[in-house]
């Protein structure tokens, strides 16, 4: 039996309203800036990782214009561990934009906010739904998950994101404003702390008896053979990671040999401060020292 959409929504958005964790991007002194802000910090990042280092940056800028006029070291500085540093970066360069052409307000609309770096489809739709309770198509991994199991019965969605998804996602997407930014809200809610990708909790879920998947006996992912779990210890990106803590918590350029134990080789150190470099998230002066960028 096809998935009853107004049902679903109805459940899942009446299950948000009673259990949605705090977070303070949610409340109701919530700015735009303060959900953009989140939601690029969250792009592939745990709310648990996020909270803290959203709290400090948002006190230390409140504002597109406070974080435009910071220097870039103190941005990456701020960034502390989040991963993805070039994230930081976009996201100064999108205060910068916000200041220019918007007057230092964030858009709410669509094509105004997928012009501004780091911004994409996503991103967009979601500061629209969340910060201006528009009617927006929010689709993230969680809620590509609800979806996947409970309208069309698979145990996870495919690999990429497909034109189906995105035209299953805007068919159950309510129609009006109010109900679809409580829905973007709520599936994706549901997705994180209920229907999780490894372990779902179905006894809790307030849609199982009309979940495809639940329904069907839970059958197996069918995309399996083609998902491959992407490794961290060793690789670049962890040693990254390295080189970028040991120069923001270092008081000026740090000389090259001080970096050679964040990488399993010469070789790998040196590839990736260059990727670094090229990144515009560290500097090498005349000395050949590295640091974080002055401006």
């Amino acid at each position: 039996m096809p998935t009853d959409h107004g049902l679903l929504v109805e459940r899942v958005t009446t299950w948000y309203d009673d259990v949605a964790r705090d977070l303070p991007w949610r409340r109701p002194d919530r700015t735009p800036w303060g959900v953009l802000v989140s939601e690029i910090m969250l792009q592939q990042t745990p709310v648990v990782r996020v909270e803290p280092v959203w709290r400090t940056w948002m006190s230390r800028w409140p504002t597109p214009a406070a974080l435009a006029a910071a220097s870039t070291a103190d941005v990456l500085r701020a960034w502390d561990r989040l991963g993805y540093p070039r994230r930081a970066l976009r996201l100064a360069e999108c205060a910068r934009v916000v200041v220019e052409r918007h007057g230092g307000e964030v858009p709410d609309d669509e094509a105004a906010l997928r012009a501004l770096p780091g911004v994409g489809e996503y991103t967009a739709a979601a500061v629209r739904a969340f910060a201006f309770g528009r009617r927006a198509v929010v689709v993230d991994t969680n809620v590509r998950r609800v979806l996947a199991r409970a309208v069309t019965g698979a145990a996870l969605p495919a690999p990429s994101y497909t034109v189906a998804e995105r035209t299953l996602a805007g068919t159950v997407a309510p129609p009006d404003d109010a109900t679809a930014s409580r829905w973007a809200a709520a599936s994706m809610e549901l997705g994180a702390v209920v229907c999780t990708a490894r372990a779902p909790r179905c006894a809790a879920c307030p849609v199982r008896d009309l979940c495809a998947w639940h329904v069907a006996g839970h059958p197996p992912d069918r995309h399996a053979g083609r998902r491959r779990a992407q490794a961290w210890h060793g690789t670049d990106r962890q040693v990254r990671g390295r080189v970028m803590a040991v120069l923001r918590g270092a008081t000026g350029p740090v000389h090259p040999d001080l970096l050679a134990d964040t990488g399993k080789d010469a070789d790998q150190v040196a590839r990736c401060l260059a990727g670094l470099v090229e990144d515009g998230l560290v500097e090498q002066d005349a000395d050949g020292r590295y640091g974080l960028p002055a401006a």
